[in-house]
């Protein structure tokens, strides 16, 4: 895979744009849902393919930890759903089921992957497997709900073609 310039700018704007917006929440019975991340990794998943995703994730969850805005478990969270997403945008250019590996991806694996994170990191001797997987699931849910619709609005205003022309040029 060649790195472009072109993709590296609009992965690192979108990075900034997740640490901007990771203090926009939505509240969701006891839980509050951070989507952004989970927009970006669909946004980038369909513009950037799954080396770029995972990039983004990895650096707008490092630039929070440094910020003191994020925790160690936004890595394995963001990072595994981008690249779910990623790679099976990468392989069928199917949205739907882009969106169901970035729910997968985060809610599931990336929940799952948090717990040894947790406990061997950070200490937590009260996380199980499935903790983090419910709150992890509700944000994803949020973020790739966000993302389809402005995928969908993309698609409808033919702008979506055009920006996929012009990052591949």
């Amino acid at each position: 895979m060649k790195l472009t310039v072109k993709k590296t700018a609009t992965a690192a704007m979108l990075v900034a744009l997740t640490v901007v917006m990771s203090g926009f929440s939505i509240p969701i019975g006891a839980s509050r849902c951070y989507p952004i991340q989970h927009l970006v990794n669909v946004v980038c998943a369909v513009f950037l393919g799954p080396v770029y995703g995972v990039m983004a994730a990895f650096c707008t969850s490092f630039i929070r930890n440094l910020m003191g805005t994020g925790s160690l478990l936004a890595f394995p969270g963001s990072m595994v759903g981008a690249l779910l997403c990623g790679l099976i945008y990468q392989k069928t250019g199917k949205l739907l089921l882009t969106y169901i590996g970035e729910v997968v991806g985060t809610g599931l694996l990336g929940g799952m992957l948090c717990y040894p994170v947790a406990v061997l990191i950070m200490g937590n001797s009260e996380a199980a497997l499935f903790t983090y997987v419910i709150p992890f699931f509700m944000s994803t849910a949020c973020g790739t709900v966000m993302a389809a619709i402005l995928v969908a609005a993309l698609e409808k205003s033919h702008a979506m073609n055009y920006l996929k022309g012009v990052l591949e040029s």
